[in-house]
């Protein structure tokens, strides 16, 4: 099984990209490959609308190492488990997703990779606007 490491440098304290990625009611903002809609909370499992269909999202609790794994268990059955950290960078944060492979194929897995690609983009985009003194987005 292979794995891939997707990042992004955002310029952003990593306090700030962490509190924002980490609100699950901002996850539709900007986590288009896994959340297409609100959450729906059942305890501490979410229930959203994802490209793959409903899945059940569980996050780590909030933390101050700026760690966001969560496993996904998709309408299969099947848990996937999401490694993603955010880290300080010279730049501001960098928030690092891996990506492993499991049952995809290499296309499958290519699109996957593209995806979380942009989902990154996406919250760099939004957190970078929101920062203090930056410009109205």
């Amino acid at each position: 099984m292979r794995s891939h490491h997707v990042s992004r440098v955002v310029s952003a304290e990593p306090e700030v990209v962490y509190d924002f990625a980490s609100n699950v009611d901002n996850l539709s903002q900007w986590a288009a490959g896994l959340s297409r809609s609100d959450v729906i909370r059942d305890g501490d499992v979410l229930i959203v609308e994802s490209p793959m269909g409903q899945v059940r999202v569980r996050f780590v609790d909030r933390n101050s190492f700026g760690i966001l794994d969560h496993d996904v268990t998709l309408p299969s059955g099947t848990v996937v488990t999401n490694p993603v950290r955010v880290l300080a960078h010279p730049d501001g944060a960098e928030i690092v997703f891996t990506i492993r492979q499991l049952d995809l194929d290499d296309d499958e897995f290519a699109r996957d990779i593209a995806t979380v690609a942009a989902d990154l983009d996406r919250l760099a985009a939004i957190v970078e606007r929101r920062r203090p003194g930056s410009a109205p987005g």
